[in-house]
């Protein structure tokens, strides 16, 4: 593995353009990583890409890179890119492995809660921890990951990495309530009355998109969300229909062959699938089907009707008369994105028509001292764009409790000049009422 990596970092160029770096959506200083880690500093350039992406060792495996870094890498024109995502899984392995976490050298004594343990609300509590804010994060399931660990499966992502940062969590001295869904117990206003002075929401979309066609609320299926979250307490049978075609679906159909199913296939509406190329090649390698250009119309016990439809020249839909087509299987997994729960909708913060934060683009809120990041504002995106945004997030709630704290400040001093104005004319009446006449 190592000669591996070593031999794949020495392909890099290191372009006084990197275009890889451009292809980031965080930016990852990919060629100092790289001739860091040639240069025997691998611990050097794992602390430097943990900082500007603390879930670097995540995104290294999930990431579309071959439309990110990797696609970007000069590479290309010849013949095959750097495996950036191979070296920086490497670096950030080690690192995790040997160094903890930089604790806060100061506490600023102000608390913080951040709701939802995804990858928006890991980033922005490992950042506002590491500059000595007083974090707590809330999380309605029973451990930390969010989509990670509930929505991306075990081959793709183990979870024994997200175990991993628990422990640094712990070490920056992190609190975690886990299945405390604030919404429902607990309201955000109840954090503010203890002491919390700002709050991030990065609580996801969790609510499957539906299809509102007839048969959806039938025993045999499914939405794609839910399946994620535990997928051995389903029992779909051997034939499974997968409505949809993103990478969320590629997920669910490989998770379905590995789980006994023996034929399973994905429909598009589109002539494309919308997964990347990698994860529909990996899901054509597992033996999944795939059916194009077609339209459910309606979901049975034995399978779903679609109908065919084709796209013209101006990228508009139309359906094909008289194509209706029945697809069998033993149970159906609707795949077609999710939004956000209404958990939040008595917290007095703004929201769109879809039911997503109204926030700007440092996340803040029509409601002060509440930021929000992620796929609550975003609607359903990448990780590392999550991971991209919420840095931005913790900078914006770090200068908002700076703020506060010289606020703070300059009242205690006020207060103190007062007394001591105070104090002084005090003792000077008490000087003149002691003074004996001339």
């Amino acid at each position: 593995m190592a000669f591996d990596v070593i031999t794949e970092a020495k392909r890099c160029l290191n372009c006084k353009k990197p275009m890889c770096r451009t292809g980031c959506p965080i930016h990852t200083p990919i060629p100092d990583m790289i001739h860091m880690f040639l240069e025997g500093q691998i611990t050097e350039a794992g602390d430097m890409v943990f900082k500007n992406n603390p879930l670097s060792i995540v995104c290294s495996l999930i990431c579309n890179h071959e439309n990110q870094c990797e696609g970007h890498c000069v590479l290309n024109h010849k013949g095959a890119p750097v495996h950036i995502s191979n070296i920086e899984n490497y670096i950030s392995d080690n690192y995790f492995a040997k160094t903890k976490l930089l604790a806060p050298a100061e506490k600023k004594g102000m608390r913080a809660a951040v709701i939802g343990a995804g990858p928006a609300g890991l980033t922005i509590a490992i950042l506002l921890a590491q500059r000595g804010y007083d974090i707590t994060i809330f999380e309605s399931k029973d451990k930390i990951g969010g989509v990670l660990r509930y929505g991306i499966p075990e081959f793709r992502l183990p979870k024994k990495i997200l175990d991993r940062y628990m422990d640094k969590l712990k070490a920056l001295g992190i609190h975690v309530r886990p299945n405390t869904a604030i919404g429902k117990t607990i309201q955000i206003d109840d954090l503010f009355r203890d002491g919390y002075k700002a709050v991030s929401i990065g609580t996801g979309v969790w609510w499957p998109n539906t299809l509102r066609i007839k048969g959806e609320t039938l025993g045999n299926v499914h939405y794609a969300i839910h399946y994620l979250v535990n997928p051995d307490v389903y029992d779909l049978g051997e034939s499974v229909n997968v409505i949809g075609a993103g990478n969320a679906a590629m997920d669910v159909a490989r998770t379905n062959l590995r789980n006994g199913a023996t034929k399973v296939t994905c429909f598009s509406i589109t002539p494309t699938a919308a997964a990347s190329h990698t994860e529909l090649e990996y899901a054509k390698m597992d033996g999944v089907e795939f059916v194009y250009c077609v339209r459910p119309v309606e979901i049975t016990e034995k399978g779903t009707w679609f109908e065919k439809v084709e796209w013209d020249e101006n990228n508009e839909m139309h359906v094909v008369p008289d194509s209706l087509v029945f697809y069998p299987s033993d149970s159906t997994i609707i795949s077609i994105s999710q939004g956000p729960s209404n958990l939040l909708k008595n917290a007095g913060v703004e929201v769109n028509k879809k039911g997503l934060v109204v926030a700007n683009a440092a996340g803040i809120t029509s409601k002060e001292g509440i930021f929000a990041s992620g796929d609550v504002v975003k609607g359903a995106k990448t990780v590392v764009e999550a991971v991209a945004y919420s840095k931005q997030v913790a900078d914006a709630m770090d200068e908002y409790m700076q703020e506060l704290l010289a606020k703070e400040k300059a009242a205690k001093e006020e207060t103190a000049v007062h007394e001591a104005l105070a104090n002084e004319e005090t003792l000077n009446e008490t000087e003149k009422d002691g003074e004996s006449p001339a």
